[in-house]
């Protein structure tokens, strides 16, 4: 029985009609490429048997041509289920084409011919290409985030058939509300006056004016997502649109691989960067929080906002808030803590540089000297280590780009945001138990120390390339760190504790001859 009372014969016997809002739909779809885009593709073929197209606009990539890059996607684990169920990659590739082009580029980098047959066949539009690089250089975070959007929404405009354009947006691109409600907002600058100056400037003077533009904004991805959105609400006055803002997408919760991701960013590049005793100390109000979205519950969101749009008629529902705060708050500390407990006890990475260890600060200073004394100093010692052993030295490389990623990083850390996820919940109400239990979109049933040792369990297998069966090795290499850090520990203190011992002593002394001093001179 499911865990609402269902049997299995009785779930399959209900109607699942999200998938048949997708029945002979041709989608184009930007960003398909990327981790979210894959998940979608994937869930979409998986789901929608029925589905007209669904066509990429793919660029090349690394002397990649697109044809390609798409069969190497459609090759990756996260297929292998859909694979093995439709009897390979081409019948896949049947249900797909490609589209050459870049949202960087003049009208998307697209031929005439392939813009005529989106013209003339494309019913749904989902933009979810971006840059999510918080440290983008501000001119091409503009081309790819503002005109880019703006690329594809006059394309949308010409399009024929256009029954929806779907905008990804993030609810992290108003910062300056506590409160992020489910509505537009106006945009920190004229998106259309913004593209044009950086159409024109160079990244030299760009680099020169980006801290006056951004203003109060920390990062050049909240200033252009905020823009991008704009665009998208400007355009509601003429073809249908919805905003759809998820929180911080991290790995699949569920399916079709439980924590399955193709990056370390996020979380995730912080319990790896831990875990592997890189990262030893953290400038963090540790009893805050983060509002997190497992990646395939945003994309069951998306094909639930969209049948919802088409299919239940609901035009007023346009901006929509995907978060789990309402529902579940887990602060950074214990985050943190959960990684530590599975990688140091259940789950240890290869080729561990130091035992995890390490704490969250609440004062800069203490991170900071904390930070020389175990970041810096040690990936120094370590670098000149290898330089004499033949080796590239990596390690103060690598934690230059930590602290880069810090100086981010710490503005999310230590400020906090809540959001409403109203029309989320309400959507919730409108699904039967299949549908529930097939395009889920809320936490029931969420175990988060599995989920979090899901997520450490296939960054192991699909970033690492470390697989179950080096696990024996590397709890081994784990026992020997431990004695390693322990012994460093004692010798450390022994000088610590030598030195003030040595320091006092002089001091005693100097107090001492002092005294005498001054007693010899009374008597004189």
């Amino acid at each position: 029985m499911s865990s609402e009372g269902y049997s299995e014969v009785e779930l399959e016997a209900m109607p699942d009609r999200i998938s048949a809002t997708f029945s002979g739909v041709r989608l184009f779809v930007t960003g398909g490429t990327g981790f979210m885009g894959k998940v979608l593709v994937e869930k979409l073929l998986r789901k929608c048997p029925d589905i007209g197209k669904i066509i990429l606009l793919v660029r090349e990539k690394k002397g990649n041509p697109p044809a390609k890059r798409l069969e190497d996607m459609l090759n990756d684990e996260l297929f292998a289920k859909l694979r093995e169920a439709k009897g390979g990659v081409q019948p896949l590739m049947e249900k797909m084409e490609v589209v050459v082009g870049d949202v960087m580029q003049p009208d998307l980098g697209i031929s005439k011919a392939d813009r005529q047959m989106i013209i003339d066949d494309v019913d749904i539009i989902i933009h979810a290409a971006a840059t999510i690089r918080f440290d983008e250089e501000l001119k091409k975070a503009v081309l790819m985030n503002v005109r880019g959007t703006k690329l594809v929404i006059e394309l949308a405009k010409q399009c024929k058939h256009l029954k929806l354009l779907m905008h990804v947006s993030t609810a992290y691109c108003h910062l300056h509300e506590k409160l992020l409600e489910e509505r537009p907002y106006p945009p920190p600058a004229d998106p259309h006056k913004v593209i044009d100056a950086m159409e024109w400037m160079d990244e030299e003077t760009v680099a020169t004016i980006t801290p006056k533009v951004l203003s109060k904004l920390p990062n050049s991805y909240a200033f252009t997502k905020a823009l991008g959105e704009a665009l998208a609400v400007e355009a509601m006055e003429h073809i249908p649109v919805m905003v759809l803002r998820p929180s911080i997408v991290i790995p699949i919760w569920q399916e079709p691989i439980p924590g399955w991701t193709d990056n370390i960013n996020g979380p995730t590049g912080l319990l790896i960067g831990a875990g592997k005793g890189v990262i030893r100390s953290m400038y963090c109000k540790g009893n805050s929080y983060a509002d997190y979205l497992p990646v395939d519950i945003f994309i069951n969101g998306i094909m639930i906002c969209a049948w919802n749009y088409l299919t239940l008629k609901d035009t007023k529902t346009t901006v929509v808030n995907f978060t789990s705060s309402a529902e579940i708050k887990i602060t950074w500390q214990e985050m943190i803590e959960a990684g530590r407990e599975i990688i140091m006890e259940r789950m240890p990475l290869n080729g561990v540089v130091w035992y995890p260890g390490g704490s969250m600060k609440h004062s800069r200073l203490q991170h900071n000297i904390c930070a020389l004394f175990f970041h810096w100093i040690p990936a120094v010692l370590v670098d000149i280590l290898l330089y004499c052993l033949g080796y590239d030295p990596v390690l103060l490389r690598v934690h230059r780009r930590i602290s880069k990623g810090f100086d981010v990083f710490e503005y999310y850390t230590n400020n906090q945001w809540d959001f409403k996820s109203d029309i989320a919940q309400t959507l919730r109400e409108k699904l039967n138990p299949r549908e529930r239990r097939d395009y889920k979109i809320d936490a029931v049933g969420l175990d988060i120390m599995k989920y979090f040792e899901d997520c450490i369990r296939s960054a192991r297998i699909f970033i690492l390339k470390e697989y179950d069966d080096t696990l024996p090795a590397a709890r081994r290499h784990m026992k020997v760190m431990w004695f390693v850090d322990l012994i460093t520990r004692c010798v450390f203190w022994f000088f610590i504790v030598y030195w003030l011992s040595g320091w006092i002593s002089t001091f005693y002394t100097f107090l001492m001859g002092s005294r005498e001093t001054l007693s010899t001179e009374e008597i004189m």
